[in-house]
């Protein structure tokens, strides 16, 4: 049956905005509390701390890896389906898991099964913002990031009033069941109607092939398509960004694993200990949109790129203040600081890719960034859980992730400055370049030419200070190139309209 178009930013909008915070919560914040159950999946598989935490590396990277995918399945059956599918894939990996016995099927499962559902949902309700608002879509998006605060407040609250009750095993399949409500938010989302109608076209039937290139074809063609490799090689912004987020986020979602652990071994009650990261949750809560709406205003707009490496120096120096306390107390002033640069990052890091990467390339600069970050996520926790392992000491992990952070944010920016002073050095040999051009048609122009000495006469432009008198509105022949190129730029600007003048007289 036909269905009812809705408008874009119509009513059912803000109901899809509401549907798309839930989705966010239930998605993006869901990995934050996999350190509760960090200890508990310990004891219960009898695992070293490298071994139990692939399973949050599995989860994190999936998560991230798997948009390409996403995009394809939105544009084949559209955001709707695919959010629906997602919950429906989140929940079975939830529920299976709670019957692993094994780690390799806890792996299979929450890890890849679960990973991949919550990819499906996070992403296309966050693509199915930008058709249902256009007008007030900057807000639109920094109210859908506060599901992600709200997830990460309330998940841990919930998980550990679960884990108390229920166990392991029993929570996760409670999961299985909360993570159902995707499906419901997905159902929200009503066909919109576009402003392009879709153009059919009759085209002649291709020319046989053989399945083995079609095949090969297909997928290079989806690579492609997806996939940025040739901006590496023509964007040297882009080729920085890219190594310099890959770098830290080796070091960024160690906390979010080992905080409660640590906590936990300083003798901090399991209650305290999972509020630690619920503490991180509500003050993003405030915190991400006021650094979005920040990061938004026209005056911050060349120096986002310093802005984030700046919140990267900020976030890897919190986690020395971490290493070197346990106190409860002191645990809480880290997590507020950490709150802080943490709103930094996430307000920030998908911006900054839009300076850099234009407008008609970023969607295939997101999936290749998505995938690179993601081989660094599956690589994070459990590098961290071999230190740990060989130290028996959770400091070491926090220094290895101060590390990362600022190693990352120096590199970033000095990289950054040296590009911009490289583009200026440009910049200003081709400004210069094009002035004496412009001096030079000026003066070899069609129709008669005055002597120097009357334009310097009957010009009316006043000159400037510090020109010597003989020399303004001279030819360039009378002077050397040497002192043409020393000349200031606002002389050479008060010339051209000089010159100007005199060709219109």
């Amino acid at each position: 049956m036909p269905q009812a178009l809705e408008r874009a930013d119509g009513s059912w909008a803000w109901v899809v905005l509401l549907a798309t915070m839930v989705t966010q919560g239930l998605t993006l914040g869901f990995p934050t509390c996999i350190g509760i159950f960090f200890t508990e999946l310990q004891w219960e598989f009898q695992a070293s701390n490298s071994e139990t935490s692939w399973f949050p590396s599995i989860l994190t990277a999936v998560l991230h890896m798997a948009g390409p995918l996403c995009s394809i399945l939105v544009g084949r059956f559209g955001c709707r389906v695919t959010v629906m599918l997602g919950g429906v894939l989140a929940s079975l990996g939830m529920v299976a898991s709670s019957f692993s016995h094994n780690l390799s099927q806890l792996y299979f499962t929450a890890g890849f099964i679960t990973g991949l559902g919550m990819c499906f949902s996070f992403q296309s309700s966050i693509t199915v913002l930008g058709f249902y608002f256009v007008r007030r879509r900057v807000l639109a998006n920094a109210l859908a990031s506060m599901g992600v605060s709200l997830g990460i407040t309330l998940w841990p609250l919930l998980s550990r009033y679960l884990l108390e009750n229920l166990g392991w095993r029993g929570t996760f399949l409670v999961f299985g069941g909360v993570f159902l409500h995707c499906c419901i938010c997905g159902a929200i989302i009503r066909p919109v109607a576009t402003s392009v109608a879709p153009e059919t076209k009759e085209c002649p039937p291709p020319p046989p092939e053989t399945p083995a290139l079609g095949c090969l074809a297909t997928c290079g063609r989806t690579i492609q398509r997806h996939l940025a490799f040739d901006i590496l090689q023509h964007n040297t912004g882009y080729c920085v960004y890219i190594l310099g987020v890959m770098w830290s986020v080796l070091g960024f979602p160690l906390p979010q694993v080992f905080l409660v652990p640590y906590a936990m071994w300083h003798s901090v009650d399991e209650q305290q200990a999972a509020l630690l990261i619920s503490i991180i949750g509500f003050s993003n809560i405030f915190l991400r949109p006021l650094a979005g709406l920040m990061a938004g205003r026209p005056a911050f707009a060349s120096h986002r790129k310093y802005l984030f490496s700046l919140a990267l120096l900020l976030n890897g120096l919190t986690n020395l203040v971490c290493a070197a306390s346990g106190d409860f107390w002191v645990l809480v002033g880290y997590c507020l600081a950490y709150s802080v640069s943490m709103s930094g990052i996430g307000a920030l890091i998908f911006q900054v890719l839009m300076d850099i990467i234009p407008m008609d390339q970023f969607p295939r600069a997101l999936g290749l960034f998505t995938v690179l970050d993601g081989l660094a996520f599956l690589i994070s926790p459990p590098l961290a859980g071999l230190l740990l392992d060989a130290t028996n000491n959770f400091s070491y992990v926090f220094y290895m992730s101060s590390f990362f952070l600022i190693s990352a944010a120096l590199f970033m920016g000095g990289s950054f400055y040296a590009l911009q002073k490289k583009e200026q050095g440009k910049q200003a040999v081709a400004a210069d370049a094009l002035e004496r051009d412009l001096f030079l048609e000026a003066k070899d122009g069609p129709g008669k030419q005055r002597s120097p000495e009357i334009m310097c006469q009957s010009s009316r432009q006043p000159r400037p200070a510090g020109v010597n008198k003989h020399l303004w509105g001279c030819p360039a022949s009378s002077r050397t190139s040497h002192e043409w190129l020393l000349r200031p730029k606002a002389v050479l600007q008060a010339k051209q309209r000089a010159l100007g003048w005199n060709s219109r007289t």
